[in-house]
């Protein structure tokens, strides 16, 4: 039988479509572009994700336990992400951050193990379990970690690296301790240029955690005067801090009436944050600074008083001298005008005699 070209082509278009149908569909995976793709990560059960912001794990030195993570995928493909755990920490602004895989982590997030990769479909969920094992010979306290799900594109010769995860808040069990220490604290005055308005104290200090727990806390500002009289006190609140962790604070206390020697006294108390733990240490810390007040409105306005007074004074003494002057001229022409019309006239009983 002579095969034409047509009938020879057509076959060949069938062969062709049979082989692509039986080939079995495989998910394509998303090529890393950060700005099109859309996850989340969060604590999670083997069933699903749960309600918990971030993992908190009480355990002993040599201890391991099981958690596990979402990875849930909002993008129209399938993604392959990266799973990194780093060490933990509280940026200035107070949110809390992971290192970066340039840098090396040396605390807890090297004890949390994670598969390193999971790829998850378009609009898709998978749980990924992780373990945190704690070495034997870890301190007591708080180490904080994260871990994420990363992608990384290439943009020319620089990488950027896009994650979303959580915190994990490991806490050895032992004693902890839980103190906000006061450094660098310094204070001026301002006077008021209202001489009926006291001036103002501006502190400044820093608070940092030297205990090995994770804290937040409270602070007083307390300004007294030279004779020790307080006039002004101010309690502020310590945002969360991780130990070794520190902050900035700058404070303002108005309306101190002062003059010469103020000395200004800052208090910190701890409040322990996690799990709660018996027999914590909780130490109080205060610091205290001396500035010196020069109230000038206040002095200018005593000046003014004091230059008033005298004023004054100096006018009734002069209208007293002057009333004086005018009295003793008054009698003078009285007693001059007694004398104008001649000696005067005799009185008693020899003015009878001498008339006979």
């Amino acid at each position: 039988m002579t095969v034409t070209p047509l009938r020879r082509a057509l076959t060949v278009l069938a062969v062709a479509a049979l082989t692509v149908a039986a080939t079995p569909a495989v998910p394509a995976v998303a090529e890393p572009d950060p700005k099109a793709l859309t996850w989340t990560v969060q604590p999670a059960t083997p069933a699903g994700p749960d309600q918990r912001r971030w993992v908190n794990a009480s355990l002993d030195p040599g201890q391991t336990v099981t958690e596990h993570l979402a990875v849930r995928n909002f993008s129209r493909s399938a993604v392959a992400f990266s799973l990194k755990a780093a060490d933990g920490y509280l940026t200035d602004k107070g949110r809390f951050n992971m290192l970066s895989s340039d840098r090396p982590s040396v605390d807890g997030g090297t004890w949390i193990d994670v598969q390193e990769k999971v790829t998850v479909g378009p609009s898709e969920t998978r749980v990924v379990p992780f373990t945190i094992t704690v070495p034997t010979g870890a301190t007591p306290g708080d180490h904080p970690a994260g871990i994420a799900a990363t992608v990384t594109s290439t943009g020319g010769t620089v990488n950027v690296e896009s994650r979303v995860g959580f915190r994990v808040m490991v806490r050895v069990n032992g004693t902890a301790q839980a103190a906000l220490s006061v450094r660098d604290l310094s204070a001026t005055y301002t006077s008021s240029w209202n001489p009926f308005a006291g001036g103002t104290v501006r502190v400044r200090y820093t608070v940092e955690n030297d205990g090995n727990v994770w804290v937040s806390g409270t602070s007083r500002v307390a300004v007294s005067d030279l004779l020790g009289r307080t006039n002004h006190a101010a309690t502020g609140q310590v945002e969360e801090l991780l130990p070794g962790g520190r902050r900035q604070i700058e404070s303002r206390a108005g309306g101190v009436w002062a003059l010469g020697r103020v000395r200004t006294t800052v208090s910190t108390s701890p409040t322990l944050l996690g799990d709660a733990q018996a027999g914590a240490e909780l130490r109080q810390v205060s610091a205290t600074v001396t500035t010196w007040a020069v109230p000038w409105a206040q002095l200018a306005l005593l000046c003014l008083l004091a230059a008033l007074l005298l004023g004054l004074r100096a006018m009734a003494r002069h209208r007293r001298r002057r009333l004086a002057g005018l009295l003793a001229r008054a009698r003078q022409e009285g007693q001059e005008s007694v004398f104008v019309g001649g000696a005067p006239a005799a009185v008693g009983p020899d003015a009878g005699d001498a008339r006979r």
